[in-house]
C-alpha cells in the first residue's frame, strides 16, 4: 500500500495549496496521495499507509470539520506514520519564544480535544491574503501583520511559505513510509 492520505482545512485556500504542494513531493517518490477537505469527504484512514492532516490557524483554532474527523477517525490510525501540518503566520516570529509558545500550546489544545497524538509536527507559514478578506478581515490582519512588522499594503497578497523547506518535509514524510512499502513488496512477491 503506498497511498497517503492528506485531509486539509483552509478559510481562505492557502492550505490546500500546501496539501497538494506536499501530495506532489509524495509523488516524486513514486507515494499516491489522496487529497481530500475535511468536511466534504468521509475517507477511511485504514485505506492509507500514511496520513498527513493539514489545517489553519485563526483566532486560536484550527477548523473544525479537521477537528470533527481527526477526533472521530484517529482510533483507527494505528501504527500508521501520522503528521499534523499547521499553518500559521505567526511561524513567521519564530525567534519570539512567547509566539512559539502559543503555537506549541494551540496544537497541544488540538491534541487533547481530538485525542490524537500525531508521530510528527509541522509548522508551516502562510499566507496573508488581503485581496480575499473582507473589509474587517482586511482591517484586523493588516493590524496583526503592522505589530509583527509585516507586509501592510493591503492591495495585494504575500506568500510568506518555505516551498523548499515543505518539500523536505514531505521527503522526510515519505521515508517514513519506505520501510512499510518494502515490506508489501515482499509480501507481494
Amino acid at each position: 500500500m503506498n497511498r497517503v492520505l492528506i485531509l486539509y482545512g483552509s478559510t481562505e485556500g492557502h492550505t490546500r495549496v500546501v496539501a497538494r504542494a506536499i501530495a506532489r513531493t509524495l509523488a516524486l517518490n513514486g507515494l499516491n496521495a489522496d487529497v481530500v477537505e475535511a468536511g466534504s469527504a468521509d475517507p477511511d484512514p485504514t485505506e492509507y499507509a500514511g496520513i498527513i492532516v493539514a489545517a489553519s490557524i485563526h483566532a486560536g483554532r484550527y477548523q473544525k470539520p479537521v477537528v470533527q474527523w481527526v477526533r472521530a477517525r484517529c482510533r483507527v490510525f494505528g501504527d500508521r506514520p501520522t503528521a499534523f501540518v499547521s499553518v500559521c503566520l505567526g511561524v513567521l516570529e519564530h525567534g519570539d519564544p512567547t509566539v512559539t509558545a502559543d503555537l506549541d500550546a494551540i496544537v497541544q489544545r488540538f491534541c487533547e480535544a481530538t485525542g490524537w497524538r500525531p508521530g510528527f509536527v509541522k509548522h508551516v507559514a502562510g499566507a496573508l491574503l488581503y485581496t480575499r478578506y473582507d473589509f474587517v478581515t482586511r482591517w484586523m490582519m493588516k493590524r496583526i501583520a503592522a505589530k509583527a512588522g509585516g507586509d501592510t499594503d493591503t492591495t495585494r497578497d504575500y506568500e510568506y511559505t518555505d516551498w523548499d523547506d515543505v518539500r523536505a518535509f514531505a521527503d522526510e514524510f515519505g521515508r517514513r513510509l519506505a520501510p512499510q512499502r518494502v515490506s508489501d513488496t515482499r509480501r507481494a512477491s
